[in-house]
C-alpha cells in the first residue's frame, strides 16, 4: 500500500511513500528497543549536545522543511517557517532545562536517606495530526530523548514527507540511529502497535474519536496515554479592553494556520457595551487578510489541508445560519479554499458554538456581565484554553478560578510554551506537554528508601 500526500493548493501530487509491512514495522520496533537499551545511560550533557545539533539541523534546513509542510498541507509559508523555528526553540529549552526538570528529589521521611528518582520508561508512540506536521511532535520528542526514552512517529496520511522530513532532521544532526523513527503506516496498525509490549506509552494529538479508541487500547494494556484533543476556545473581551491590540490578537487567534488549531479562538464573545465599536474593527480587519497561494511570503490565509476539512466547516456554516445566524463577512468556499468567514447572532444551541470549527471561521455572541462571560466559555464541552481581555486587576483574579480550562490567558491568544504546562480538561484531553509537566508525564517516578 502506498500513502499519497496532494498540494491541496493546486492538488498535484506532492509525495508517495511505501507504507510499512509488517516485518517493516517489527524492524522499527525491535531497533527502537535496542537502541532505548544504549540511550539510556546516556547522560544529560550528552543528549542535551545531540538536541542542540538538532535546534542548529532545524535552522539551517529551515526553508526545505518549511516548503514541503507547506505543499503537503498548505500552510503559508512564513508560518511555515516560524514553526520550524518554534522547534528548535523547543529543544534547546530541553537541552538545557532537562537536568533540572529531572533531577532527583530529596524528601525527609525516618529513613537515612530518601529520594525520588525520574528515570525513562522505553520507547514512546506519537501518533500526530497534520494542522502543525513539525511542532506537535517536536514537542513531544524533545523532552522525550532528554528523558532518556526513544520515539517512534505515525504520523497523519496527509503529511508523510514531512514525517520523513522530521526522521531526516534527526539523521542529518547526528544522533544514533534508532533514536526517532518514522512509522509511515495507517490508521489500521495502531492498535497492534500500541499493544506491543515493546511501546510503553502513548501520545496522540487530534480527534476526540481517535484518541477515544488509542487510549482505550492503551488502558486495556495498563499503558499511560497522554491525549490532546482539540478545542473551542472563547475570546471574553470586556469593554474597558486595550481596544486595538484586542482586535489584532483575536484576528491572530482566530485566523492563523487558516484558522486549523486546537487552541485557535473560536468562540469571540463580546461585552454589549464594546460590541458595536469591536465588531467594526475586526471586521475591517479580518477583510484585510491576504489569501493567495501558500508560497507567497505574504499570503496569511492559504487553503485548507483538504477539500473534504472545507466541506465540513461549510456544512457548520449552513447549519448555524439554518438556525439564524448572519454571515457577516465571507462564508464562501472554493474547493479547499475557505473565505474568513464572521458569522453574528451566534447561540449557545447552534453548530459553531457547539462542534469545534477546524478553519477560517468564528461565530459571535454578546453577553452583558461578568458571569454570563463564564457561563458561556464553561458550557463548552472542550476545556483547552481560553482568552480574556480586560484592564480590570480585579475582575482578572476573580474570573481565573471559575473557568474550567486548562489555560487562561489574559491580553493574549492562547499558545503553546516550552515553559508553560499545555493541556486541557473536559474532551480536550488529558496529561500535560511541556515545561516541567510535560517531561515528567513519561518517566518511571521512583521511589528510593534506605534504611
Amino acid at each position: 500500500m502506498n500513502i499519497t500526500s496532494t498540494n491541496p493548493y493546486n492538488n498535484e501530487e506532492v509525495a508517495t511513500i511505501k507504507a510499512f509491512n509488517l516485518n517493516e514495522i517489527e524492524d522499527t520496533l525491535s531497533l527502537a528497543q535496542e537502541t532505548f537499551l544504549q540511550w539510556r545511560t546516556t547522560s544529560f550533557t550528552e543528549r542535551a549536545k545531540h538536541l542542540h545539533n538538532v535546534a542548529l539541523e532545524l535552522e539551517k534546513n529551515k526553508d526545505e522543511y518549511a516548503k514541503t509542510m507547506t505543499l503537503e498541507m498548505g500552510k503559508p509559508i512564513s508560518q511555515a517557517i516560524a514553526e520550524i523555528e518554534k522547534c528548535a526553540w523547543v529543544c534547546r529549552y530541553y537541552a538545557d532545562n532537562a537536568p533540572d526538570h529531572l533531577a532527583p528529589k530529596t524528601i525527609e521521611t525516618d529513613a537515612t536517606k530518601s529520594y525520588v528518582r525520574y528515570e525513562p520508561i522505553g520507547v514512546v508512540l506519537a501518533v500526530m495530526p497534520w494542522n502543525y506536521p513539525f511542532w506537535q511532535v517536536f514537542r513531544f520528542i524533545a523532552p522525550a530523548l532528554m528523558a532518556g526514552n526513544i520515539g517512534v512517529l505515525k504520523h497523519a496520511s496527509n503529511v508523510m514527507q514531512s514525517a520523513q522530513n522530521i526522521q531526516r532532521v534527526f539523521e542529518r544532526a547526528g544522533l544514533p540511529k534508532g533514536v526517532f523513527q518514522n512509522m509511515p503506516v495507517g490508521s489500521d496498525r495502531i492498535e497492534n502497535i500500541v499493544r506491543d509490549a515493546r511501546i510503553k506509552a502513548i501520545t496522540l494529538t487530534g480527534s476526540k474519536p481517535a484518541g477515544a479508541a488509542v487510549a482505550s487500547t492503551a488502558a486495556s494494556e495498563i499503558k499511560k496515554s497522554v491525549l490532546e484533543l482539540g478545542g473551542s476556545n472563547a475570546l471574553v473581551v470586556f469593554d474597558d479592553c486595550d481596544f486595538e491590540q484586542t482586535v489584532t490578537t483575536c484576528v491572530q487567534a482566530r485566523f492563523q494556520n487558516t484558522g486549523q488549531s486546537c487552541i485557535a479562538g473560536k468562540r469571540l464573545l463580546l461585552h454589549d457595551k464594546v460590541y458595536d465599536k469591536f465588531m467594526d474593527a475586526f471586521a475591517k480587519a479580518v477583510t484585510q487578510l491576504k489569501s493567495g497561494d501558500p508560497l507567497d511570503k505574504d499570503t496569511y490565509i492559504g487553503v485548507m489541508a483538504r477539500e473534504d476539512l472545507a466541506i465540513e466547516l461549510e456544512e457548520q456554516l449552513k447549519a448555524t445560519v439554518d438556525a439564524g445566524a448572519k454571515v457577516l463577512v465571507g462564508g464562501h468556499r472554493q474547493k479547499a479554499y475557505f473565505e474568513p468567514t464572521i458569522v453574528t447572532g451566534v447561540t449557545p444551541e447552534m453548530t459553531i458554538f457547539k462542534e469545534e470549527t477546524f478553519g477560517p471561521v468564528i461565530g459571535v455572541t454578546r453577553f452583558t456581565d461578568d458571569q454570563e462571560a463564564v457561563d458561556l466559555v464553561n458550557q463548552s464541552d472542550f476545556g483547552l484554553g481560553v482568552s480574556i481581555f480586560t484592564q480590570d486587576t480585579a475582575r482578572i483574579e476573580k474570573l481565573i478560578p471559575l473557568f474550567d480550562d486548562g489555560a487562561v490567558f489574559v491580553n493574549d491568544m492562547v499558545k503553546s510554551n516550552p515553559n508553560l504546562p499545555f493541556g486541557g480538561t473536559k474532551i480536550s484531553g488529558y496529561g500535560r506537554e511541556l515545561s516541567l509537566d510535560g517531561i515528567q508525564e513519561f518517566v518511571n517516578k521512583k521511589t528510593v528508601y534506605i534504611k
